[in-house]
């Protein structure tokens, strides 16, 4: 991958992003990585696709070498980015694949910036909108976000090397080009992304906006999927046209654990 590397003020945000070199001309595609990755963290989905995309590889506000406001990290919050990141680069529909944090984002820019996105893929986002709509709704999430906390305090007193060692251990099946993005994103993740998120996004209101394509990727929840089959009945309920590919022997990092399977699932919604 021949990446060039950016900046632009977005949402009031530095959002830095990479560009794949030669992508002018081609349908732009943003890759939205999930929590504590950043935009590196996508190298076999990247080489796969750059012949026939403008890949913009994003870091979200707090990850990566965005910048890490002390808070602001709601949904709400990563979508007006997204959207910013879009206008500000005059993109034309472009086609968003998000994995976990960055698929419920993209899923919330759908839903608030319908004529904004081209096609969403969304790989095992967190739930939201199975929930009910409540203003406190972040009260709920205290204790994972304590457990966050001193995940990430743990990592950031390791050495490169052994956060690399400790990943490879942890997942054998990962292709190798994996751990090294992995271990950069976590040492650069602003501790700043775990303070308030701000109120919870009224789901069952918003998600009938949501007019572009879209597809579900889910995995298996007994392996760390977060996303069951009653999540997936609520989802289709709420939005009626929606995809859904399950990739059997996956969990939450479905493209680093089935890449091949999770490729077809991609390239056929793609085509």
């Amino acid at each position: 991958m021949n990446w060039t590397f950016h900046t632009l003020e977005s949402n009031g945000q530095r959002i830095h992003y990479r560009r794949n070199q030669g992508g002018a001309g081609k349908p732009a595609f943003i890759l939205a990585h999930g929590f504590s990755d950043d935009g590196g963290c996508w190298p076999l989905v990247a080489a796969a696709l750059h012949q026939r995309y403008d890949l913009i590889a994003l870091d979200a506000r707090g990850h990566g070498k965005s910048s890490d406001p002390f808070e602001g990290y709601s949904t709400a919050d990563h979508a007006a980015d997204y959207a910013g990141l879009i206008t500000g680069l005059g993109l034309h529909k472009p086609i968003i694949l998000g994995h976990s944090m960055g698929a419920i984002n993209a899923l919330a820019l759908a839903a608030l910036s319908p004529n904004l996105p081209g096609k969403i893929l969304l790989e095992d986002p967190p739930p939201a909108w199975h929930f009910p709509f409540t203003p406190n709704a972040q009260d709920r999430d205290a204790a994972r976000r304590s457990a966050m906390r001193d995940w990430i305090v743990g990592l950031k007193r390791k050495l490169h090397v052994e956060i690399v060692a400790e990943v490879r251990g942890n997942h054998p099946n990962w292709h190798e080009a994996e751990f090294e993005p992995w271990a950069d994103s976590k040492q650069r993740v602003s501790i700043n992304v775990l303070n308030g998120g701000g109120a919870g996004l009224d789901w069952a209101a918003i998600l009938p906006h949501v007019a572009c394509p879209a597809l579900l990727i889910t995995a298996d929840p007994a392996l760390g999927g977060i996303v069951a089959d009653v999540h997936v009945a609520s989802l289709t309920q709420l939005l009626p046209h929606v995809q859904v590919q399950h990739i059997a022997n996956a969990g939450h990092s479905v493209r680093r654990e089935q890449f091949a399977a999770y490729m077809a699932a991609v390239n056929d919604f793609l085509t």
